[in-house]
């Protein structure tokens, strides 16, 4: 994948966060996303590597930080080098210490 980056909605779903594109592109419009703290509810806009994702799910919330980007909808095993699992209790350092 480019440098640009990729569709959230394809991201999630290559991510496998979704069962179907639709499932990813409803779920990117519901509003319960947030990139870098930004909630968004367009299923085009574009994540980089390094943004931090906040995932809003029935079972709980899910935060990951892009690491990567795949053309096609990978196994399992294979999403591990596109996201990287951060807990949701924890924040990140304040800047400018």
């Amino acid at each position: 994948m480019s440098e640009e980056g990729q569709r959230i909605d394809r991201w999630l779903w290559h991510a496998r966060f979704a069962r179907t594109r639709t499932a990813a592109q409803t779920l990117a419009e519901s509003g319960h996303v947030r990139i870098n703290r930004e909630k968004t509810h367009s299923a085009s806009r574009r994540l980089r590597t390094g943004d931090v994702l906040t995932i809003a799910f029935s079972q709980g919330v899910r935060v990951v930080r892009v690491r990567g980007f795949s053309e096609r909808r990978v196994g399992a095993s294979a999403t591990a080098g596109l996201y990287e699992e951060i807990p949701a209790n924890s924040s990140p350092a304040p800047s400018g210490e």
